[in-house]
């Protein structure tokens, strides 16, 4: 019931009584295409606000009670809402360990496309696994060669269409020696740009603690030294090997800057129509 009500409502478009612009959608650019198309439990930057809350609601079929809950905006003085977040909450409850999302969209003139995903998973005490075997698992579903691992994280970042390497090579072993360990200085510094800035290290954590809107995250987005990244950080549970904690990130830093530029144009041209639409008219009565 809630699906089909919820669905049914962010897809639909109003006719823009309060303005006469109309919303001619464009696809932005973006870090991820064809098979390398990362996701998170469905969710991947390719995934448009519209149509978010049936992959939400299929994940959480097995989560009673627990339902997606959108943030909605209007498109400056239409009458076209659309979604601009979307997340969930399941708190840890008896033997289940909590869980999080949160899904950030840009404007229908850019696709409302998903730029910014994360997920923060709890493992109850007797259900955690060894970091080595989510390590195995990480890499079965991202990729066997991340880019860098260290400081508890897996780093996956994307240039030019594929997963750039800073010549890290890892087996199981090294894997998990590598994750408890700080990142290599030399891998920290391949990922600079040529001024020695930009890192996509340092991109990440300033994201990760800023707003997610576009307008917060464009100024990360442009100066990262890779066009989108993926990281899973796993930190300890009943004990140092075990995993309490995973918290996935999918950001696409190319498709924020190009979605940044077309939602700023379409809100300015909509703002131009709507003040024409209510210019009054000099022509004399007659």
């Amino acid at each position: 019931m809630f699906r089909t009500g919820l669905v049914a409502f962010l897809a639909v478009v109003l006719p823009a009584a309060a303005s006469a612009y109309e919303i001619k959608p464009k696809s932005p650019e973006t870090a991820f295409s064809g098979k390398l198309q990362p996701d998170i439990v469905g969710l991947s930057t390719a995934t448009e606000g519209s149509k978010a809350a049936s992959v939400f609601e299929a994940y959480l079929k097995d989560l009673p009670g627990v339902k997606p809950e959108p943030t909605l905006q209007k498109f400056g003085r239409t009458n076209v809402t659309y979604v601009t977040s979307m997340k969930f909450t399941s708190p840890a409850s008896g033997n289940r360990a909590g869980e999080s999302m949160l899904v950030a969209f840009s404007s229908p003139a850019s696709a409302n496309r998903a730029y910014y995903v994360s997920r923060t998973l709890g493992f109850a005490n007797d259900k955690q696994l060894t970091k080595s075997d989510m390590i195995q698992q990480v890499m079965a579903k991202y990729g066997d060669k991340p880019t860098a691992i260290g400081d508890g994280r897996l780093y996956y970042f994307y240039k030019g269409g594929k997963i750039a390497s800073v010549k890290q090579k890892y087996n199981p072993a090294s894997a998990l020696e590598a994750l408890n360990a700080p990142i290599n200085p030399k891998a920290a510094i391949a990922l600079n740009d040529a001024n020695g800035r930009g890192s996509c290290v340092a991109m990440f954590k300033h994201a990760q603690a800023s707003d997610k809107s576009l307008g917060k995250l464009l100024d990360d987005a442009k100066a990262a030294n890779c066009d989108g990244l993926l990281t899973v950080e796993l930190s300890s549970g009943v004990a140092q090997d075990r995993v309490g904690k995973a918290e996935f990130t999918l950001i696409d830093f190319k498709q924020i800057v190009s979605s940044a530029k077309i939602d700023a144009e379409a809100f300015a041209a909509e703002k131009d129509a709507a003040v024409h639409s209510t210019t009054p008219s000099n022509a004399p009565k007659l």
